[in-house]
């Protein structure tokens, strides 16, 4: 029977056994990312879902007596908000635990949040909440970019995003619905039932999940050794070099009954983070995160926002969701039929600005484009408090996150090799946005309702820093590719040679072919 290793070596099989030939490589490799795109790919985008709409089903909980009932001030609430970003900082690496476990112990603390009796037992699960939800989203950026080469990367991040953003609109149906309907019931306050049923649902994906999700291209177990070899193959092609750590570095695989599980090797998380400490783009990277995270923190008081403007409890939640456009209407008008919702649309536009990215190879200006059109949205709300501009304001500034889903795609473009360097670069990446956030929970002060100036003003000038940062980034890439042209095998680090020769063993080429084709293969920025 064949087998696969670690390096996508076909162990027992001699060349004629597998079928190199490019025309069964194209139609393999359609059936193979349609697999993944049918398995893969919307279970990390509904887990997305899950693991936005558990951090913010506090903020639905405040307008429905949580801060009465636990007797929380105003600074309190703010840090109950603010911690779970803080305990995200707190575990920046990606997580190797099967993400399964970790989706099980998050919707686990947030179904006993709605147990919580004061200020300490609330901080408590959402300190616990945001442990176990760190590791997602690093994780699951780094999964995807262990499976998709870079021109097919960018859509489906941003259906990881993607999920994640839904969870602003179906959250606020959802705490609509749980909010309005059951309060009392059993005795039980209604803010209390939203987290016990989200925590349930959310437990219970997690279950499947496991059996859902694959683990890596060499050890998944629902895939031929044909399919395993041509997944390793496919990302070797893309970069011209194979997507392995050094020797040194290299993790440790064990299979015991069937489940895997990773024993690190000290020198392998080091080693990773030393390339990445040493890399200019990363801490760029970690800026224009930290600035985007700033900037578009203006979503965590999104019902609040929309509460300033007149309305009752539910139709708050209704309008944090699908935010109709008004024109002439009173503001304590509740009949008004709703125009576009504002989360699908960052949502939609988002999805096709990333297909339409990866079709054209570039992030840049699609990452940018939207930042620019949010400025506007930060300035609208800047110069008035009138209903009709505001709504339409709140459009145009959520159209941030139509760029902000490429982001982890263009860390993971521009730092593609070696995978250590690679996750821990999209980690630090993603935690410095959950620092940004952070920090931004805490400028929204109810002092400055209902114009909140200083607050969007802080929005307004962080968006600006990051289209900055962006283009300096893009610059760096440019002047890389213009080095790699003129690259010399003997100018090669130890590393870049080990992974270039084994992108040549996988695709049946010599070592000076591998690396002539490596150098026609630029940097996407």
């Amino acid at each position: 029977m064949l087998q696969t290793d670690f390096d996508g070596k076909v162990k027992g099989a001699s060349p004629g056994e597998v079928d190199n030939s490019p025309e069964r490589d194209t139609g393999a490799e359609r059936r193979l990312r349609r697999k993944l795109d049918l398995r893969l790919v919307p279970v990390i985008a509904f887990l997305a879902m899950m693991n936005s709409i558990d951090r913010v089903a506090v903020t639905f909980a405040r307008l429905k007596g949580l801060q009465l009932d636990l007797r929380l001030t105003d600074v309190q609430y703010d840090t109950v908000l603010a911690v779970v970003y803080a305990s995200y900082c707190s575990a920046l690496v990606p997580s190797n635990i099967y993400i399964g476990c970790c989706v099980i112990l998050w919707g686990s603390i947030s179904a006993l949040t709605g147990l919580t009796k004061d200020y300490n037992t609330i901080i408590t699960c959402r300190v616990l909440l945001g442990l176990f939800e760190a590791a997602y989203f690093p994780g699951s950026a780094y999964l995807l970019s262990s499976w998709y080469p870079r021109k097919e990367l960018g859509l489906r991040a941003a259906l990881l995003t993607a999920g994640g953003l839904a969870a602003y609109a179906f959250g606020s149906l959802w705490a609509a619905a749980v909010l309005g309907t059951m309060e009392g019931k059993l005795h039980i306050a209604a803010w209390r039932w939203l987290f016990f049923i989200e925590g349930i649902v959310t437990v219970t994906v997690g279950i499947l999940s496991m059996w859902l999700l694959p683990d890596y291209p060499h050890n998944t177990r629902w895939l031929s050794v044909e399919e395993k070899r041509l997944a390793q193959l496919r990302l070797a092609k893309d970069v011209g070099e194979a997507d392995v750590d050094s020797e040194e570095a290299r993790w440790e695989w064990c299979t015991v009954h069937q489940y895997v599980f990773i024993a690190y090797r000290s020198a392998s998380m080091l080693n990773g983070l030393r390339l990445a400490i040493k890399d200019a783009k990363v801490y760029l990277f970690m800026l224009l995160a930290f600035s985007v995270g700033l900037s578009s923190s203006f979503t965590n008081f999104f019902p609040t926002l929309t509460a300033t403007l007149g309305y009752s409890t539910t139709v708050t939640f209704l309008l944090a969701a699908l935010a109709p456009l008004f024109s002439d209407c009173d503001t304590k008008c509740t009949d008004c039929s709703p125009d576009s919702p504002p989360w699908i649309l960052p949502t939609t536009v988002g999805v096709i600005n990333a297909w339409h990215s990866d079709r054209t190879g570039e992030r840049f200006f699609h990452l940018a484009i939207y930042w620019w059109i949010s400025i506007v949205g930060f300035v609208i709300s800047l110069s008035t408090m009138a209903t009709a501009e505001r709504y339409f304001s709140q459009y145009l500034m959520v159209l941030i996150y139509s760029g902000y889903m490429l982001l982890v795609t263009w860390v993971a473009n521009a730092i593609p090799r070696p995978p250590g360097k690679r996750s821990v670069a999209i980690a630090l990446t993603i935690g410095s946005g959950n620092v940004g956030t952070l920090v931004g929970s805490y400028m929204w002060k109810e002092s400055w309702s209902p114009q909140y100036h200083p607050s969007f003003l802080t929005c307004l000038c962080s968006i600006l820093g990051a289209t900055a940062l962006a283009f300096t980034i893009r610059t760096i890439q440019m002047w890389e590719n213009k080095r790699m042209e003129h690259l010399e095998v003997e100018e090669l680090e130890k590393d870049e040679r080990e992974r270039i020769e084994k992108a040549a063993d996988l695709e049946g080429m010599t070592f000076d072919e591998a690396f002539s084709r490596r150098k026609r293969l630029p940097h996407i920025y």
